[in-house]
C-alpha cells in the first residue's frame, strides 16, 4: 500500500547512573526499579504481542549507556528482584484489605497480577537482563535502537572542551556495540542539545542521523525548504530530523494533551502516602521515608482534591479513543502537507519513554492502540524509522541546523543558569586535565592504567546533564550537587595521585566498586 506520509515514533529511554553499593537501600535507585516495572516491561510486553501476532510495527527507542549499564548490573538486578517481591507481597495484602471495597479490590488484583508478570518477564523470560529483549526486537528489524551521549552529557556546554564531546560519542558507540552487537546508526543528542560542528564528531564515529528540536531545523541555514517535515543533511553528511510540534503537544502536555484526561489514573495519589504508617512501613524506604509504591486507586477526576476511584475499563477506553484521535490528526496533517510539499511528509514524534506507564499509566495502552491502528487501518500514514526513511529518500537538502536544545525557551537555559552555572568551570578544568593525562601516559598498565580509566569514568559521570537539570527543577538538589562534587573531587585526587606517582590502591578499589560504569573505557580517547 502506497501511503502518503510517514510517522516516526521515538521513545527516549534514559535515567542517570545511580548505583550505591555502600548502602543497602538507596532512595534514588527506585527511579530505575519504577521505570522497569511501569515503563520498560510494559513496552517489552507490547512488542512481544506484536511479534507473536505478526504485526509489522516500527518503533525507534534510545537506550542510553547509563540506563543499559544499570539494566545489566548484577547488584541492581538483585535489588530490583527484592523490590518487586515486596510489591507482590504488598499487593497480596491489599487484596485482603480491600475485600469489602469492590472498586479497590479489583485494582488490587490488577496490581498483583502486573507485579507478578513483571517479575516473570524480568527473571524468567530474559534472565534479569531486559536489554536482551530490546536487542531481540532490533534483530527482528522492528525496533530501531539508538544511543546517546555516554552519560547524557550536554554537548553545547562543552564548546570549549570538544574533546569531551568526542569522548561522550566514542564511549557511547563502543558501549552500544558491546550491548547490542552492532554499530549504532543513530544517536539522541542529550537534551536535544545541538552545537553546530558536533555533527562532524558524529560523522567521525560512523553515525548516520540524529534528532533536534523544531527550531534547530527551522532556524537552520539555508532555510529548510520542507520545514521539519523532511530531514536535512548537515554539511558533514549526517542527517538531522526535527521534532513536529503538533504531534508532541497532544501527548506531552498534561493540560492540553491526553495524559491530563480526568478518566486516567492519578499519579499523585499512592498508598505509600495514603495508608497508615505502621501498615505501609515494611514497604517504604528503610529510613521510614514514605515513597510511591505504584499502587494507586484514584483517577485524575479534575482540578480538585476529592478524587474518584479509578476504572481500568474507562481508562483503557479513553486510551483507545485518544489513539484514534491522534491517528486521525496525523492523517489530516499528512494529507494537507502532502499536497503542499510535493513529497511525502515525515512526522517526527519524540517523547521521554518514562512518560509511558510511569507518569501516564495508560501510555503503553495508548501506544499499542496507535501502532495497531496505523499498521492495520491507515491508508495514509506509514510507520517508519530514520534509517528506513533515508534508504527510501537518499536525496535531502543540505542545511546547517542552528544551536538549540529542548526544554524551557529551547536554547540551553535549563542547563546553564543561576542554579547550576557553577559546575562548568570545574567540568571544563577536569576535561583539560584529563586530556593532559591521556597525552602524558599513552601506554600504561597495572594500577596506573586503572587510575587513568577511573579518572575518565569520574569525569564522564560528573558531566551528566541530569545533575544540572535537577538543580534547575529543584527536586533532589542536594543529591545532584553531591554527585557533581563527589565525581569532580575524586577526579582531582586521581589526577594528583597519578602526577605524583602516589596512587592509593585501596581507595582506588573502593571508588572502582562504586563508580563502575564502562569497565572497558579507553581513557586515550581524550588524547
Amino acid at each position: 500500500m502506497d501511503r502518503r506520509g510517514y510517522l516516526l515514533l521515538v521513545l527516549h529511554a534514559h535515567l542517570p547512573y545511580v548505583r550505591h553499593p555502600e548502602y543497602d537501600d538507596f532512595l534514588e535507585e527506585d527511579w530505575l526499579y519504577e521505570a522497569i516495572t511501569e515503563t520498560y516491561i510494559p513496552l517489552i510486553e507490547m512488542m512481544d504481542r506484536f511479534a507473536n501476532e505478526g504485526v509489522p510495527f516500527r518503533l525507534t527507542m534510545s537506550v542510553t549507556p547509563p540506563l543499559a549499564s544499570m539494566l545489566r548490573d548484577g547488584l541492581l538486578q538483585e535489588r530490583y528482584l527484592r523490590h518487586i517481591h515486596k510489591l507482590i507481597e504488598l499487593s497480596a495484602k491489599e487484596i485482603d484489605r480491600t475485600r469489602w471495597q469492590p472498586e479497590f479490590e479489583r485494582l488490587a488484583h490488577h496490581y498483583h497480577q502486573r507485579f507478578r508478570a513483571a517479575r516473570a518477564v524480568f527473571e524468567d523470560q530474559y534472565g534479569r537482563d531486559i536489554t536482551k529483549a530490546f536487542k531481540k526486537f532490533q534483530d527482528m528489524g522492528c525496533l530501531d535502537i539508538i544511543t546517546c551521549g555516554a552519560t547524557h552529557g550536554f554537548f553545547p556546554n562543552m564548546e570549549v572542551v570538544r574533546n569531551s564531546v568526542r569522548a561522550q560519542v566514542k564511549l557511547a558507540k563502543d558501549h552500544y556495540e558491546e550491548v547490542f552487537g552492532r554499530s549504532p546508526q543513530g544517536i539522541w543528542l542529550p537534551e536535544c542539545g545541538y552545537n553546530p560542528g558536533d555533527d562532524k564528531i558524529l560523522k567521525e564515529f560512523g553515525f548516520k542521523y540524529f534528532f533536534v528540536d523544531t527550531h534547530g531545523i527551522l532556524h537552520g541555514v539555508p532555510r529548510p525548504k520542507y520545514g521539519v517535515f523532511a530531514p536535512v543533511f548537515c554539511p558533514s553528511g549526517v542527517a538531522a530530523f526535527g521534532r513536529d510540534i503538533e504531534s508532541s503537544k497532544q501527548v506531552w502536555s498534561a493540560i492540553e494533551g491526553y495524559p491530563g484526561d480526568y478518566e486516567y489514573r492519578e499519579f499523585y495519589r499512592d498508598i505509600g502516602y495514603d495508608l497508615e504508617y505502621d501498615y505501609i512501613k515494611p514497604y517504604i524506604h528503610a529510613d521510614g521515608i514514605r515513597v510511591n509504591t505504584g499502587i494507586k486507586y484514584y483517577r485524575i477526576t479534575g482540578p480538585t482534591n476529592h478524587k474518584e476511584p479509578y476504572s481500568l475499563d474507562r481508562g483503557r477506553e479513553k486510551a483507545a479513543e485518544h489513539a484514534g484521535n491522534f491517528m486521525f490528526n496525523r492523517e489530516r496533517q499528512v494529507d494537507y502537507l502532502n499536497t503542499r510539499l510535493g513529497r511525502k511528509p515525515m512526522i517526527v514524534a519524540p517523547y521521554d519513554a518514562e512518560l509511558f506507564g510511569h507518569w501516564w499509566y495508560e501510555g503503553p495502552q495508548w501506544l499499542e492502540f496507535l501502532i495497531r491502528k496505523v499498521v492495520l487501518n491507515s491508508n495514509v500514514v506509514q510507520l517508519t524509522t530514520a534509517g528506513e526513511y533515508l534508504k527510501e529518500n537518499p536525496r535531502n537538502q543540505v542545511v546547517t541546523p542552528s544551536f538549540s536544545s529542548w526544554g524551557y525557551k529551547g536554547f540551553s537555559e535549563v542547563w546553564l543558569e543561576g542554579s547550576n552555572d557553577w559546575i562548568y568551570r570545574h567540568l571544563h578544568e577536569a576535561s583539560i586535565r584529563m586530556q593532559e593525562l591521556a597525552r602524558a601516559y599513552p601506554g600504561s598498565s597495572g594500577v596506573l592504567e586503572r587510575a587513568l580509566k577511573q579518572a575518565a569514568r569520574e569525569l564522564v559521570l560528573a558531566e551528566s546533564s541530569d545533575w544540572a537539570f535537577i538543580m534547575k527543577t529543584g527536586t533532589v538538589v542536594e543529591y545532584a550537587k553531591k554527585r557533581t562534587k563527589d565525581h569532580i573531587l575524586r577526579f582531582h585526587k586521581l589526577y594528583e595521585d597519578i602526577k605524583g606517582n602516589k596512587i592509593d590502591e585501596r581507595w582506588l578499589s573502593d571508588i572502582e566498586s562504586k563508580d563502575n560504569i564502562f569497565p572497558n573505557i579507553d581513557y586515550r580517547i581524550y588524547a
